[in-house]
Formats: structure tokens, C-alpha cells, sequence
């Protein structure tokens, strides 16, 4: 069975700098996500903007339901392929109110098979009360759930998102992002969103790229982006924990001069003596009042439901450290806290 969706070595560009090479991906089944994060100006958006055939791909080939987009060779023109882009800007007909803009969409699923209920759209994206209004009218934020309402009536095969919901507070963007979800997954959209947020990528996708130094670092599953990147540039990149040095002292165990013997599963074999840098997230360390590990608490970050506390060794290494916020003992700057040992972590995640 054929992919929904595929890139093959495709590289896109636009302009002299904003360039990715070589990428392939795919998308399995229809009503997928795919989240790609990476920093801007890294050619994020180009991509969207060659799937959707605003720009043409030097090389390689874009499938969408096992025919041919985009090739050296070949270039459907965007309005006969049934993707629909919602970009980040205001991209409104600023001579029509909000809901002549989300009409537009509607007019334009002709060739889809998808039950679209407009007006549960509209709803869900809180836009009732700006129906009559202009684009002018509204904010930023308004602006751009009424963008995306556009695309999702249009009923298309493959979604585009840039940023969708950069321009909309924090305390709805949670609120819209389980709508968006609910949406997509009930009309069975296959999607792609671009964005720079980690965690709305892992909440949205079911699949995540990492875009970095114009390549597609690693694609794959959130959990496995989140606890098992596939190399140093990404783990930088999520700013997700710490690499320490460490000396592989058996099939399962490593030892670090100062956190001692730490045990667990490694995820590619090492040879015993060899260095490596260990991988250490926020959940991988235990809190132990009582233990005669302690460190330095340098940092401290309140995150509602949880506690960060970075700890300092004497080597120097700041090393993040995940306690729930119920935790009846909170630490300050400069005291000492204790890491419960032996230290297990299930999965070894070395470089």
C-alpha cells in the first residue's frame, strides 16, 4: 500500500540562503500530522509553500495520494491539488467581512468528499462574535483562527499550517489547540504544521521533523524525538536536558566521577572503557532528601504542576531536575539537594 503523502529527496528553496536539502518523509495513513520545528529562517515555511505549489523543487519529487505534485520534470499548479495553506500572516480578503473570507473556503471544496459542518467549525474556533466584522476589525489572533476556519471548510486532502497559533494568547492557544486537534482528526484531514513550539508540536503530531543546518535532522514519533534524539544538534536544539561525560563500565552501566555508577538500558551498544556523553532529562533524577549526593541548587523555575531546579556539580555542570510542585520540601538558591542513588534511568541515551 502506498503512502497518503511523500517527499523523496527533495530539496527546497527559496532564495539564496533559505534552502533544505535532501529531504524524504512520509505520511502513512490519511488524517496524519506532521509537526516541523526548527529555527527561523531555517526554509520551514518554503516547504509548506512547495507542497503547496507556490514554489517549484529543484530536485526530487512530492507524491500526495500516489500522484505526482512536484518533480524536476513535473508541476501541478496549486489550484489542482487540493492543499490548502494558512499562513501566518493575515492572509484575509481585507474587502470581505469574516465570514464571507470563511464562505471563500467553503466554495472551494468542490472535489471534497469530507463532511464539513461549517457552522461547528466557526464554533469551535470562538469566531460568532466576529462574523460581521472586517478583517481590519479584529485582532491578530482572530485573524488567524478565521484563516485557518478558511482552510478547514475547504475540505482538502493535505493541510498546511505556518504558525497557526503563534498570534493567539497563551491562555486560549491550549484551548484552540484541542479543538484543532478534535477537528482534524474527526474530518480525517491530513495535516502538516510548521511551528517552533516543542510542545505544541508533541501534543499535535504524530510525527515530528526536526529541521536543522538546512537538513531534516530526524523524523519520527514525539516520544522517540523527545527521549530519543538521534543526535547532539537535535538535543540542543529541544533544550530538553544535559549531556555529562561519562565511561562506559559495563553492558548496563556507565560511570559519571561525580553522580557515581548509573545503571540502565543502553539504546546502541558501547564497548566497555569508552567514552561517551550521557543524555540527562529533567525526569531522569530522583530527589532524595536523605541521600549523601547532594548538589548545589543554582536555578529554580516554577512551572505550575512541577518544579525545575537546576543543580550545579563541582565540575561545574548544570544539571535540570524535574519535582512535582506537591513536593512538601521546596529547595532555594544555594541549597543543598539530594539525588536518590543508585541512579537508574531506564533508557541510555549516549554521543
Amino acid at each position: 500500500m502506498s503512502n497518503f503523502f511523500e517527499v523523496k529527496n527533495a530539496t527546497f528553496q527559496a532564495g539564496r540562503n533559505d534552502k533544505v536539502n535532501n529531504v524524504s518523509f512520509e505520511i502513512k495513513n490519511e488524517g496524519d500530522v506532521v509537526c516541523l520545528l526548527g529555527p527561523s529562517g531555517i526554509g520551514k515555511t518554503t516547504i509548506l509553500r512547495s507542497i503547496a505549489g507556490l514554489e517549484k523543487i529543484s530536485k526530487g519529487s512530492i507524491f500526495l495520494k500516489g500522484s505526482t505534485l512536484s518533480s524536476d520534470k513535473i508541476h501541478i499548479e496549486p489550484e489542482n491539488r487540493n492543499v490548502a495553506l494558512s499562513f501566518q500572516e493575515n492572509s484575509l480578503f481585507p474587502h470581505h467581512t469574516v465570514q464571507k473570507n470563511i464562505l471563500l473556503g467553503a466554495e472551494n471544496k468542490k472535489n471534497s468528499k469530507k463532511n464539513i459542518n461549517i457552522e461547528e467549525i466557526i464554533s469551535l474556533l470562538n469566531l460568532n462574535g466576529i462574523l460581521n466584522k472586517y478583517p481590519h476589525q479584529i485582532s491578530a489572533g482572530e485573524a488567524q483562527r478565521a484563516s485557518l476556519a478558511r482552510s478547514l471548510v475547504s475540505g482538502p486532502d493535505l493541510l498546511l499550517l505556518d504558525e497557526p497559533l503563534s498570534n493567539i494568547d497563551q491562555s486560549f492557544k491550549e484551548e484552540i489547540q484541542v479543538k484543532l486537534k478534535q477537528i482534524i482528526k474527526n474530518l480525517k484531514i491530513t495535516t502538516i504544521i510548521v511551528t517552533h513550539d516543542s510542545y505544541e508540536a508533541f501534543y499535535l503530531g504524530d510525527y515530528c521533523g526536526i529541521i536543522l543546518n538546512n537538513e531534516l535532522k530526524q523524523y519520527d514519533e514525539p516520544y522517540n524525538v523527545y527521549h530519543f534524539p538521534n543526535s547532539i544538534e537535535v538535543v540542543n536544539f529541544l533544550n530538553r536536558g544535559v549531556l555529562i561525560p561519562a565511561k562506559v563500565s559495563s553492558p548496563k552501566s556507565l560511570e559519571n566521577f561525580e553522580l557515581g555508577t548509573i545503571t540502565g538500558n543502553f539504546i546502541k551498544p558501547y564497548p566497555i572503557g569508552k567514552d561517551v556523553k550521557l543524555l540527562i532529562q529533567p525526569e531522569d533524577l530522583e530527589h532524595d532528601d536523605k541521600s549523601n549526593l547532594k548538589l548545589n541548587v543554582v536555578d529554580k523555575k516554577f512551572r505550575g504542576s512541577n518544579f525545575i531546579y537546576t543543580l550545579k556539580t563541582g565540575s561545574d555542570l548544570l544539571i535540570p531536575v524535574f519535582v512535582h510542585s506537591h513536593h512538601i520540601h521546596q529547595h532555594e538558591i544555594n541549597d543543598k539537594f539530594g539525588i536518590k542513588k543508585p541512579i537508574h534511568i531506564e533508557h541510555l541515551v549516549c554521543f
